[in-house]
């Protein structure tokens, strides 16, 4: 309940940030650190899929855990083919039915004016991708490269940790990433985010064990909080520039604005580690209050991740264009944004009720016969 609780944040401020001019969106943690949802969504994805797949491959092989693993990417390709397609006939439609052909450019599908065919080509290919439809081809790829790396975290759980650490650092220093289409590389550079991935998987398959006496330390709990309140500091700085000049010098602004997402920066790292041992410690996943009502929506959209993520994507688009047409007001804003979250809770609602109609009714018990009469004399 603790891992769905967090994906569904995960899921709805994805939501929330993929509206710009918003201010319901400054609940989210991207305002007030270094991380933001990505990088949760990234690093679940990565516990949930080696717990998933680590016990299938142990007791079935790896033949029979990595088919399985093909099988799940099959399923995150189809969404995104299907999600893709959606999206960009919205966009179109949106431009032609309002006459508004910067919207084209704004959400990076005006390729398809010009080139139709060869823009789809490398949209089936994962190399084109319009705006806000970043996070699934990387959780496509990562996937698709793990079973061989959960093989080895199952062998060597830190020696593939290290390498993916080394793979991280080589890719920063070399420039390592994959090409974008029509032009420039994506925009989650695989190379170096797979490390929040591996951290995950790591994580479940014994690191948060290992890891336990630096998560409970009192120098960590220490030095998280300053590190916590530097990051909250450097990114009200980037987020009021201005004002940001004027209270620190120009060398240290630089070096962490503006935040270097793409390659994951080691900073953002650094911020998302602390967050993820401080909520392992004070946020245990026997905790009572993953029970409590308040909780159950981002429960249950956390365990219906993948359809609840693709729809707030759409939703973003709709809750976009809502405001552009609308006075975009703060009403207007907070209708877009709870009417949104609302839609993506009730498509989890409908898909964990559907799901269960697909299984069996219980079989009723039979019925208790009655005990003989053993003395050998009749009933009263």
């Amino acid at each position: 309940m603790r891992l769905d609780l967090f994906r569904g944040i995960a899921n709805w401020a994805i939501f929330l940030d993929h509206i710009p001019d918003n201010v319901v969106n400054w609940v989210t943690t991207r305002n007030y650190g270094f991380s933001d949802a990505a990088d949760l969504f990234v690093f679940i994805s990565g516990y949930t899929a080696s717990f998933v797949y680590a016990k299938m491959m142990l007791e079935r092989g790896f033949i029979v855990g990595a088919t399985r693993l093909t099988k799940r990417v099959w399923q995150l390709y189809v969404a995104h083919v299907i999600l893709f397609v959606i999206y960009i006939a919205a966009i179109g439609w949106v431009a032609q039915r309002y006459n508004d052909p910067d919207i084209i450019n704004e959400f990076n599908v005006a390729g398809l004016v010009d080139n139709p065919i060869q823009t789809l080509t490398n949209g089936l290919l994962l190399k084109f991708k319009p705006l806000n439809l970043d996070v699934l081809p990387l959780y496509i790829v990562l996937m698709g490269f793990f079973p061989p790396v959960l093989w080895m975290m199952l062998r060597k759980p830190d020696l593939t940790m290290l390498a993916s650490l080394a793979l991280y650092f080589a890719a920063r220093q070399f420039g390592w990433n994959l090409p974008a289409y029509p032009y420039g590389t994506w925009y989650f550079n695989p190379f170096t985010w797979q490390l929040l991935f591996v951290f995950g998987a790591w994580f479940a398959l014994g690191g948060a064990l290992e890891s336990r006496s630096v998560i409970r330390s009192k120098v960590l709990l220490y030095f998280g909080i300053v590190y916590l309140l530097f990051s909250l500091v450097m990114t009200m700085a980037g987020r009021f520039p201005d004002y940001g000049h004027m209270i620190m010098p120009e060398w240290l602004f630089d070096a962490f604005n503006p935040n270097d997402k793409t390659n994951l920066a080691p900073y953002r790292v650094l911020h998302f580690v602390i967050i993820a041992f401080f909520v392992t410690r004070f946020v245990p996943k026997e905790w009572k209050g993953l029970e409590w009502p308040v909780f159950r929506p981002l429960i249950k959209c956390g365990q219906q991740s993948l359809a609840v993520f693709c729809v707030g994507v759409f939703l973003s688009f709709v809750g976009h264009f809502q405001l552009m047409m609308s006075s975009g007001s703060f009403l207007a804003q907070l209708f877009v944004s709870v009417g949104g979250i609302a839609i993506m809770t009730c498509v989890a609602y409908y898909i964990s009720w559907s799901k269960k109609q697909d299984k069996p009714l219980p079989k009723p018990a039979p019925a208790a016969s009655k005990p003989a009469d053993t003395t050998g004399n009749s009933a009263e």
